[in-house]
């Protein structure tokens, strides 16, 4: 058995206009919010980089050249921080850049759905496995949970899914998965259904924004069916490649915060907050403070 091809690319799908966070998102994306000192999409990026994809494609909508401008090289500050010797924060600016080439801009003319999102990074990814992360999930664990997915890739030399076990009533949120011959925290796949019915959900392991997939979800996503909402849904692609290669699912067992709710993108900023060495202490005590007050 040949070796499978390694992970080089990253899809992030950046078109959604964030209404869950007006007025906040009314001038600035969503994927701009920060969570503690850097916005989402960079932890997304960061992510990525440690699994060691390299390669990114950010599709995007409208008034979303913030995302741009925030990987790009930033001269003056750069220059400026030099010159004040703040080697920390010029450190800090310098690893939210992704280098010269390895980031492609495209848009989402229209909001068709997440599977019509990763259809239009399709002449970057070309015929390479590749991964897609949904910058609203922020996940917390070594190795990220992107990593363990091209691990698993490596390992199978197919698809490989995202999961976690949520309540029942809660399924009509998510992509859910059936799955059987159980190894580990791997399982095969037998079937997928986007934001079924409590009564009729296969199973409660939810897709949770983490993929990487074979090029050939594309085939399946040049038809533009329709599915869940009107729209085309990325569930319905893959729930097609079932059977005909290798499709897993990883139940992940690391910290995954939904930031696309507003409680959830607080709970996201407390709980890297206190992961972190440099703010734990402080917020400990600052929780502390504002649970006694």
């Amino acid at each position: 058995m040949s070796m499978p091809q390694r992970v080089r690319k990253a899809v992030l799908p950046v078109a959604g206009l964030g209404t869950r966070f007006l007025p906040a998102t009314k001038a600035m994306p969503k994927e701009m919010l920060t969570v503690v000192d850097r916005p989402l999409i960079q932890y997304a990026v960061q992510e990525c980089l440690a699994a060691g994809i390299e390669e990114f494609v950010f599709v995007s909508g409208r008034n979303k050249g913030a995302l741009e401008d925030h990987f790009d090289h930033a001269y003056e500050l750069e220059a400026t921080l030099e010159q004040r010797k703040k080697a920390a924060e010029l450190k800090q600016t310098q690893d939210a850049t992704i280098k010269p080439g390895n980031a492609i801009f495209t848009r989402q003319q229209k909001p068709l759905g997440l599977g019509h999102a990763v259809w239009c990074a399709r002449h970057w990814i070309g015929q390479e496995p590749f991964a897609v992360l949904l910058p609203d999930e922020l996940t917390i664990d070594e190795p990220s949970c992107i990593g363990q997915l091209v691990q698993a890739h490596e390992k199978t030399g197919g698809s490989v899914v995202a999961v976690m076990d949520v309540p029942r009533e809660q399924t009509k949120s998510y992509g859910i998965a059936a799955v059987k011959n159980e190894d580990g925290n791997l399982s095969e796949i037998t079937g997928m259904v986007e934001k079924p019915k409590p009564e009729e959900a296969p199973s409660t392991l939810a897709l949770i924004g983490r993929y990487v997939l074979m090029p050939e979800v594309f085939e399946h996503l040049d038809r533009h069916e329709t599915g869940a909402g009107g729209e085309i849904q990325l569930t319905d692609a893959m729930a097609k490649m079932i059977g005909r290669s290798p499709f897993h699912a990883l139940k992940y067992a690391g910290q995954r915060y939904d930031c696309g709710s507003r409680i959830g993108f607080l709970e996201a900023n407390v709980a890297v907050a206190l992961h972190r060495a440099d703010t734990a202490a402080e917020t400990r005590a600052l929780l502390g403070r504002l649970l006694k007050a």
